[in-house]
Order: C-alpha cells, then sequence, then structure tokens
C-alpha cells in the first residue's frame, strides 16, 4: 500500500521546481493540474489552484549530516536557519521555506533508524 499527500498551489510550476531542481524529487505522475512526485517513499503532489495549503511540513531525510549540510548548502536563501542537532528528537535538522512559503524539513537522525 501506499498513498499520495496533496496540497493545493498558486505556484505551481516555481514550487514543483524547487522540489525537483532543488531537493531532487522527481516527476512520478504527471495530470491535467496536478504535478505528483517523488522523493525516496514519499510521494507528494501540488495542485493548481486559486489558494495555497501551507499547513504541516514537508519533511525530507538523509541518511547523514553531511547531507542535511549538503541540502542546506543547495538550499540557499530558503533556509531558515543553520542546521543544528535537536537533541528532543535524536536529529539534525535545519528548516526553510518552498516559493509557497510552506515549511520544508531537511533531517538525518542521529543514530541509525530503519526507515
Amino acid at each position: 500500500m501506499s498513498g499520495i499527500v496533496f496540497f493545493r498551489t498558486e505556484r505551481h510550476d516555481s514550487v514543483v521546481e524547487f522540489y525537483t531542481e532543488t531537493v531532487g524529487a522527481e516527476v512520478w505522475l504527471e495530470q491535467p493540474d496536478c504535478t505528483v512526485l517523488k522523493h525516496g517513499n514519499m510521494l507528494f503532489g501540488f495542485c493548481d489552484r486559486d489558494a495555497t495549503d501551507d499547513c504541516g511540513i514537508l519533511t525530507f531525510v538523509y541518511d547523514s549530516r553531511a547531507e542535511v549540510d549538503e541540502m542546506h548548502a543547495t538550499v540557499g536563501d530558503a533556509a531558515r536557519e543553520e542546521p543544528h542537532e535537536n537533541e528532543r528528537y535524536d536529529i539534525y535538522q535545519f528548516f526553510a521555506d518552498d516559493p509557497d512559503g510552506r515549511t520544508v524539513e531537511f533531517q538525518a537522525f542521529l543514530h541509525p533508524v530503519d526507515l
């Protein structure tokens, strides 16, 4: 079984470009006004609408701190903060904003987790 999380967006093309060109997601399915993306085992879609869903957080999980640091450099000015350890959740992380202002998190678990 699998699932897809969909978001309404007023900036379809720039949002899809951010997730494909910057984050490294792949287009999984094109529909008339929706694009479904795939990043690892995560499927998420953006549908061109008159309003934007900006609730929730899209979290991308990496295997190492180095990969999180690399993503921090890649997202550039979209990053809200420097990567740092979050002891409460045992992760290394930072938050950024996508072109719609949606919260995006990049993280690595500090201790191996079977995903």
